[in-house]
């Protein structure tokens, strides 16, 4: 496998972890929940989940750690990508549309599914866990034992071409943290 690591920072517009007294500015919900800072990677560090490296989120001026989906485009590295490897959760599971933009101008549609942050849930849709925090923080206190968690997603690319953006759903419940694209000569040979 070919990995493409995507700087996905541009468009981060949330803050949803946090160290202790983080202050009314964070919140990955409505309740303001977010992961603790200390349960997670470092900001900016390279992180391997079920063999795709990915860039943990660092925060950038102004910009969130993850991304509230709203519908952003999101420019990739032109390429002949098989899969889209995001690291996510969803404030509730929920599954919608994303859209493969091509070099050719061609737009295909895929389907991306997240299962839930919420303590101790499991995957809903069978993705593998990327990380477990040991504490839920909420604006004031930290709850231990709640342990959210962020999942690993993977979206195919099922016809070939050059890829050059991918436009995220419009459903804030969905949360991305990180983007990989995937080259897999296994899977073209197979195909």
């Amino acid at each position: 496998m070919i990995s493409t690591v995507v700087d996905v920072s541009a468009v981060c517009d949330n803050l949803g972890i946090a160290g202790s007294g983080a202050g009314d500015a964070y919140g990955f919900n409505i309740w303001r929940n977010t992961f603790p800072a200390e349960d997670l990677p470092a900001p900016g560090s390279s992180v391997t989940v079920a063999g795709v490296e990915f860039e943990f989120p660092a925060r950038v001026g102004g910009n969130g750690d993850n991304i509230r989906c709203r519908g952003q485009f999101v420019t990739l590295p032109p390429g002949r990508y098989d899969w889209l490897y995001l690291l996510g959760a969803a404030e509730r599971r929920t599954e919608d549309d994303v859209e493969l933009h091509y070099a050719d101008g061609t737009r295909r549609a895929a389907w991306l599914r997240m299962s839930d942050f919420w303590p101790d849930t499991k995957a809903r849709f069978g993705e593998p866990e990327a990380f477990r925090a040991q504490g839920l923080r909420y604006p004031r206190h930290t709850q231990h034992g709640h342990r959210p968690a962020i999942w690993q997603q993977r979206v195919p690319v099922t016809v070939p071409g050059e890829l050059v953006a991918l436009r995220l759903p419009d459903n804030p419940a969905m949360h991305v943290f990180a983007l990989t694209a995937v080259s897999d000569p296994e899977v073209r040979r197979a195909g």
